[in-house]
């Protein structure tokens, strides 16, 4: 079995950065904690004028957190701990000074969805389907919540959160601004962000940092918000409900 990792390869002044576990591209928080490290390497690298943020395999672009680092919390602290991986990944999204797309070539499920959404512009494929299914367990989307919100509005979020055991189609991830755009299938998704990588590389770097400022405006309370979300979840997470419903997909 492959073993999980997060690499971060520089290639005609793009740095990709890739993500894999054999869990469905899963997020324990090791996988976690190498992401947040390599979004802020690849922003203080000057070889690097834009990022792509992707994962491997060629099914599953992310499962969301991992089910059974979540089944092994046994006190807030823990639970707090996290949950809080994510909100540290997706403010590094957010602070890093360059551009970053995202390359989405297949489903994604609850905190993957927060990933995306904290991407600068985003491609996927037809078969790159998204679901919010926190709810279902006993939690909630708290800590992506922000994010998600900011890139498809408060109302797409509330009937992705609501209707938690449905995949809403990439054509309905695109209609919500999620994806700039969609391709039938991976090799032509991956032709499609190699160009637009390689040309965004060659405009000006400090007109992308400045005009990647002006995209995240008003979101410099996150560092502190996201952090208090990880709390709510960190705490729900150990209710009966969550620990007996998780167990059905062990």
């Amino acid at each position: 079995m492959i073993q999980p990792y997060v690499t971060l390869d520089i290639k005609n002044e793009v740095g990709y950065i890739e993500f894999f576990h054999p869990n469905r591209n899963s997020l324990p928080s090791e996988i976690l904690f190498l992401l947040k490290q390599s979004i802020e390497e690849a922003g203080k690298n000057e070889a690097i004028k834009v990022i792509v943020l992707k994962s491997g395999g060629d099914r599953t672009f992310c499962a969301g957190a991992s089910f059974n680092e979540v089944m092994a919390v046994n006190s807030p602290e823990e639970g707090r701990v996290f949950f809080s991986g994510f909100a540290h990944v997706i403010n590094a999204m957010r602070n890093c000074p360059k551009i970053i797309i995202g390359r989405i070539h297949g489903k994604t499920v609850g905190g993957g969805v927060g990933l995306i959404a904290a991407t600068d512009y985003c491609l996927a494929n037809t078969f790159a389907s998204i679901r919010l299914s926190e709810l279902s367990i006993g939690i909630g989307p708290f800590v992506i919540e922000p994010a998600v919100s900011r890139k498809i509005g408060l109302s797409a979020m509330s009937q992705m959160t609501i209707d938690a055991e449905t995949f809403f189609s990439a054509e309905w991830a695109k209609d919500k601004g999620l994806y700039a755009d969609i391709f039938e299938d991976t090799e032509t998704l991956d032709i499609a962000v190699k160009v637009l990588a390689e040309k965004l590389s060659k405009y000006n770097p400090e007109a992308l940092s400045r005009m990647k400022s002006v995209f995240w405006e008003g979101t410099c309370h996150w560092d502190k918000l996201l952090l208090e979300r990880a709390e709510i979840s960190g705490k729900l997470v150990l209710s009966e409900f969550t620990k007996k419903t998780l167990k059905r997909f062990r």
